[in-house]
């Protein structure tokens, strides 16, 4: 290896020894099952167990994302009260992530991801039996509620470093496409069925708020089946606990915090365009029926959902940075481009043109945040290069629900093109040349 690539690999904490190898069985690799295909070889069984609840919990969150602005339109909510509900679930989400990110590897990933669905069984229950602003508010704070197409809870920090210690690292890049495209793919079905509340109250008299309260009744029985999935995990998805002294982070903290500061711009863009959101400006804008929102939502994830496979074949052939900025500027023009249309048949073909590549980027970042760091600190990076996107992310809703409420322009959209297009090229300009050590070719 050159000199100066050892100097690098000094200056960001780059370039670790590689982990143990996980025990897999002999017999485990003559047992190659049509599922197993789709996995690295590297992968454990806690890997499968991770991507089927990151599944359920896709389901629940897109179904919630379509169906929590006209669920609280439904009952006499405005437009900004709307976004100050969705402002409510991503900072408390990300407070709660931060803290629990940091001492997850003291608790137990395992029982922090136990604790996770306890409260987002409370949280289904919560939407489920008020409708005072204030209630909603209190726990959409302290809840789980997911707003978004993407996954902005206290899960996604705790499961990110737990898949990390499910692969070997040359791996990681195809195993976190395979966890977002599990995650969007589920998503995408939980938004179609988004409509059927909406569907059965027309068909048989019912009042509408009821009928759409009733997908907080699954999305608390979804968390009873994850709570029973995650119970499976073995201990190899732990880390050998740190001392309580010991810093959360240190090897690693200057590329970290780097990372987390542009993560957080292109997080401050997303809010604006988050999917509860999206949904809003299309029912303000074009009178969008709840169906109509959950079927193009349905068609919109399987775009995200089934591009993140091309993530993995540009990433080993271009590098994670590369592959994380020149998939994301189209999805960004597009994304103007829709505000500007004047009929939602335009707008929604803009719009699904931007999510076919929107997500390549995801799984490319994920994998290059969990390369650069330690093993040891892997919880700790995630949590801190997420939870920060969370917080920027928050920022944004209140914003776009008054620009709603005063217009119904596409202005949130240009907003979020806008700074997220400034952020993949300072991306490009700061962290081209700082590559992970599976990426520092002779």
């Amino acid at each position: 290896m050159p000199q100066r690539a050892d100097r690098r690999t000094e200056r960001y904490g780059i370039g670790f020894p590689r982990r143990r190898e996980p025990y897999r069985p002999a017999h485990c690799d003559m047992m190659v099952s049509p599922i197993n295909r789709w996995f690295p070889r590297s992968a454990t069984s806690d890997a499968k167990l991770l991507l089927a609840t990151r599944a359920l919990r896709g389901l629940a969150d897109g179904a919630v994302s379509v169906l929590l602005p006209s669920y609280l339109m439904a009952i006499g909510f405005t437009p900004i009260r709307v976004g100050a509900i969705v402002f409510g679930t991503l900072l408390g989400s990300a407070a709660l992530t931060l803290w629990v990110g940091l001492v997850t590897d003291r608790l137990g990933r395992r029982r922090v991801l136990l604790a996770a669905c306890a409260l987002m069984l409370a949280t289904g229950i919560g939407f489920t039996i008020t409708a005072s602003f204030w209630l909603l508010f209190v726990v959409a704070v302290v809840g789980t509620l997911n707003p978004s197409a993407g996954d902005v809870s206290l899960f996604l920090p705790v499961e990110q470093a737990a898949l990390a210690e499910a692969a070997e690292p040359r791996d990681l890049t195809a195993m976190f496409a395979l966890y977002n495209v599990a995650g969007a793919t589920a998503g995408a079905f939980g938004a179609l069925a988004s409509g059927v509340p909406a569907i059965l109250a027309a068909r048989h008299g019912w009042a509408l708020a009821p009928a759409l309260r009733s997908g907080f009744v699954a999305y608390s029985i979804i968390a009873v089946i994850a709570f029973a999935v995650y119970r499976r995990l073995s201990p190899a998805v732990e880390v050998e606990r740190q001392p309580a002294k010991s810093a959360p982070l240190a090897k690693s903290r200057a590329i970290v915090l780097r990372l987390s500061a542009l993560f957080s711009l292109d997080s401050l863009g997303g809010g604006f365009v988050i999917q509860s959101l999206l949904a809003l400006w299309l029912f303000r804008r074009f009178n969008l029926s709840v169906q109509a929102a959950g079927t193009f939502f349905f068609a919109a994830g399987l775009l995200s959902s089934f591009s993140q496979f091309i993530s993995p074949v540009l990433a080993s052939r271009f590098g994670r940075i590369n592959t994380m900025v020149f998939s994301h500027l189209p999805s960004n023009a597009m994304l103007i481009v829709a505000a500007l249309m004047p009929t939602p048949g335009l707008a929604m073909t803009f719009l699904l043109l931007r999510f076919s590549t929107s997500q390549m980027d995801v799984p490319a970042r994920q994998s290059y945040v969990m390369a650069v760091v330690p093993p040891e600190e892997r919880a700790a990076a995630a949590t801190v290069t997420n939870v920060p996107r969370s917080l920027a992310a928050a920022m944004a809703p209140l914003p776009a629900g008054a620009m709603l409420n005063h217009s119904s322009f596409g202005w949130p959209l240009i907003c979020a093109g806008v700074l997220k297009t400034i952020y993949d090229i300072l991306l490009l300009i700061q962290f081209r040349a700082v590559k992970p050590s599976d990426e520092q070719f002779e």
